[in-house]
């Protein structure tokens, strides 16, 4: 069977698990639990929902605008669902997270692997795939299969499930051992794989995406067994109706496209990393970036603009290279033409700090120059095209967009008449002439996706300084570790 046939079955299984479990539970005789709706009652009575929850990347953190994370996304939106405030325990390890869920509180939401087996719960519809990673680190000998793992000192989380795969994987391979802790999370591992203390680690896919940025000495390795599900987890004794709730809110993000949205805005960044080369430019964000970063930032003020997307656009100009210059005599860290930087009153190009003011001076200007009828991202996308093709081109686009039928005023049908202007059939019919209208398609294109990167960076930088402050210096050598012997010594 094909291995995404072969996924999709397994996603079909584990959901109809959930399901007969729920058929299950609501035979058990009435006694030992509540009415089926008493939890969701309870809540809507008290008007709040109450969740634990952990402090990490993938689920909920304290970022620069507020509270923040994949998870924390998906409860607060279903607080707002079921019409309620919302209250986070957010001090919690995995197994913490099920034992108070248990006790108090109404569900458990922290990036828990969905277990059939954990007595007193029941889970919600999956909500993500997990699939397990070993990763390893770099200079080691290429880990490819499970048979390269022998000798190797592995690292996993207890209860996320990672665990679950070690041990299965061990019923066939019995001379695996590993070291496991439910106190370490998954930034902590990649640490001590880069540093040497570990050889390797299993975490789940997504996890590694969001850290990897930060630990260039880890490589991927291969995926370990079939995808996990990702749950959240109730009081089996609270009645169905809480957990029904969740499963229709789930569906209906599902069905309206917001789960994928809110798994691709947190997660789905790599690959903006693999179209730019991820070593050449997580290296140019480590090494240059730092040193004109304030200057960014000063002139996003300065102008209005996010600093993330004028140093997108500074390095889709230079790279971040002060002293850049083109054949054609374009110069600087933003790449100012010699009568540009007369009008923004740049004296000297390759002064980064005059450069960067005046360019994004100059970025203003250009948007502030275009028609009313253009709006909100619209604007901003034809402002940067603008830069890079000359406002008098981009006029010629909008004029074609409108003759072919489009909107001017919309930067998807103006970015399919810019190549246009290549050819002589309709260049010859503008009042500027030839432009080489695929370039500002490419430069818009590539810039969106800098700023993607950089805002993935800066989110990922949060999320990774805030868990190292939490982690308060601990022992680096890690005593939490259990270590999990193999089967045959």
């Amino acid at each position: 069977m094909p291995e995404f046939a072969n996924r999709t079955l397994l996603s079909r299984l584990r959901l109809a698990a959930v399901l007969l479990l729920g058929v299950v539970l609501c035979l058990t005789p009435y006694r030992h639990f509540k009415p089926v709706s008493g939890l969701l009652e309870e809540v809507r009575e008290r008007d709040f929902i109450s969740i634990h929850t952990r402090n990490t990347p993938t689920t909920y953190y304290e970022g620069r605008h507020g509270p923040t994370g994949f998870e924390y996304e998906l409860m607060r939106r279903f607080a707002e669902y079921l019409g309620v405030s919302l209250t986070l325990d957010a001090r919690h390890h995995i197994q913490s997270a099920l034992d108070a869920v248990r006790q108090e509180g109404d569900l458990a939401a922290a990036a828990l692997p969905l277990d059939l087996t954990q007595p007193d719960l029941i889970y919600s519809r999956p909500i993500l795939d997990l699939q397990p990673l070993l990763v390893y680190r770099r200079g080691l000998p290429p880990v490819n299969d499970p048979e390269a793992l022998s000798g190797l000192t592995i690292g996993t989380i207890r209860g996320s499930g990672t665990d679950r795969v070690l041990r299965e994987l061990q019923a066939e391979h019995p001379e695996l051992g590993w070291r496991e802790s439910s106190e370490v999370e998954v930034a902590e591992l990649l640490s001590q794989v880069e540093s040497g203390y570990l050889d390797a680690a299993v975490v789940f896919e997504h996890q590694f995406r969001i850290n990897r940025i930060f630990f260039p000495g880890v490589e991927r390795g291969f995926p370990l067994g079939n995808p996990l599900s990702m749950a959240w987890a109730f009081p089996a004794n609270g009645g169905l109706g809480l957990q029904q709730a969740a499963n229709r809110f789930l569906y209906g993000l599902q069905q309206a496209g917001v789960l994928d949205e809110l798994v691709a805005r947190h997660f789905g960044h790599d690959d903006y990393l693999e179209y730019v080369g991820a070593r050449v430019f997580i290296a140019h964000l480590n090494e240059r970036l730092p040193t004109y970063a304030d200057l960014f930032r000063e002139a996003a003020r300065n102008t209005g603009f996010d600093w993330k997307l004028l140093a997108a656009l500074g390095y889709q100009e230079s790279h971040w290279d002060p002293e850049a210059t083109s054949p054609t005599g374009v110069r600087g860290l933003m790449m100012l033409t010699l009568p540009t930087a007369g009008e923004m009153g740049v004296s000297d190009r390759l002064d980064p700090a005059q450069s960067v003011d005046g360019g994004a001076r100059y970025l203003r200007q250009l948007k502030d120059r275009l028609p009313e009828s253009i709006q909100g991202d619209d604007r901003l996308y034809m402002a940067m095209a603008a830069y890079n093709v000359g406002l008098g081109h981009l006029y010629d686009a909008r004029r074609i967009a409108e003759e072919l039928g489009g909107d001017p005023n919309l930067w998807e049908d103006v970015r399919e008449a810019l190549p246009l202007l290549q050819k002589r059939e309709w260049h010859s019919r503008t009042r500027h002439g030839y432009a080489r209208g695929g370039e500002p398609v490419i430069y818009v294109r590539n810039i969106r996706r800098y700023y993607e990167i950089l805002s993935y960076v800066d989110r990922s930088q949060q999320q990774y300084l805030q868990l190292n402050e939490a982690s308060n210096g601990e022992d680096e050598g890690f005593p939490l570790f259990d270590i999990i012997s193999p089967l045959h010594q």
